[in-house]
């Protein structure tokens, strides 16, 4: 059976800094990482035997430094690790900053802002956090319609770094469409990352040549669920999964082609781990 590889996959720039932030942070002492630092628990491992703890409340951290995520947080967690005492080590992702920055401008320049993103999400909450409570974040076009307190005359519009551009492109001409008459401004500011963009079109590229996908990352990640979700979409069977061991010989059948990739929080060990695994089954 033939292995292809995604000519674009695995660790972006955003996380191969937060990473050796981290590191080189942990080599002058023990250091407490608000949240896992990306969405990889290979790397989330490899990180707490350096000295790294994963903390989700800054009342529980034990380490004088305490990191920023690549997801970044909001102003109101940054003020809280100041009034703690806490060395901030700002692991956030450029990008995402950038996000960030934007979203803040359009508040305060009278803007209500939409994120096309998932709520839930980190950096999503990191970026709403900036907005003074002037924004939601969805990927529906119901819920903007249907803003409980009118429609607000200015609207920004932002993506979550890792969404499908054409998913948010499509996002937009729906807002447009719908609600062009009841705005008098509307502001669309590309916060996609462009590492994230390659990467889904290097997985669209390969799966027209394979198959079968397999998809490689953390089960958390967005960005690694959006190269699944690229896959799946052109009818092929996908297969995400965290590491070698998840893979099943019976999905592989018959199989001639099977295509690889990786979400940007993965490391290229874990992704070669994959692929020698895959030549063995064939």
């Amino acid at each position: 059976m033939q292995v292809r590889l995604a000519r674009e996959y695995g660790f972006c720039f955003g996380v191969r800094r937060a990473i050796e932030l981290m590191e080189t942070t942990a080599m002058q002492g023990a250091v407490d990482s608000f949240g896992p630092v990306v969405h990889n628990p290979q790397v989330v491992q490899k990180l707490s035997t350096k000295g790294v703890t994963v903390i989700d409340n800054l009342a529980n951290a034990r380490s004088s430094q305490v990191a920023i995520t690549a997801h970044g947080v909001g102003p109101d967690v940054i003020a809280e690790m100041q009034q703690r005492g806490l060395e901030v080590v700002d692991a956030t992702c450029p990008i995402v900053s950038i996000s960030q920055k934007n979203a803040r401008r359009l508040i305060d320049d009278g803007y209500f802002v939409v994120i096309y993103g998932d709520a839930n999400h980190r950096e999503v909450k990191g970026v709403l956090g900036w907005c003074r409570g002037q924004a939601i974040a969805t990927t529906n076009l119901a819920d903007v319609v249907a803003l409980e307190d009118g429609m607000p005359r200015r609207l920004g519009l932002l993506s979550q770094t890792t969404q499908n551009p054409t998913a948010f492109a499509n996002f937009v001409n729906q807002v447009m469409g719908a609600l062009l008459d009841r705005v008098d401004q509307v502001e669309v500011v590309s916060t996609l990352c462009n590492a994230t963009s390659k990467q889904q079109v290097a997985a669209l590229e390969l799966a027209a040549e394979v198959e079968a996908m397999v998809v490689v990352g953390g089960k958390q990640s967005a960005n690694t669920k959006h190269l699944a979700e690229v896959a799946a979409a052109k009818g092929l069977p996908t297969h995400h999964i965290e590491s070698a061991a998840d893979l099943r010989p019976e999905w592989f059948c018959g199989l001639q082609v099977v295509g690889v990739t990786a979400g940007a929080s993965t490391p290229d060990d874990v992704v070669q781990d994959v692929v020698a695994r895959l030549q063995e089954m064939g």
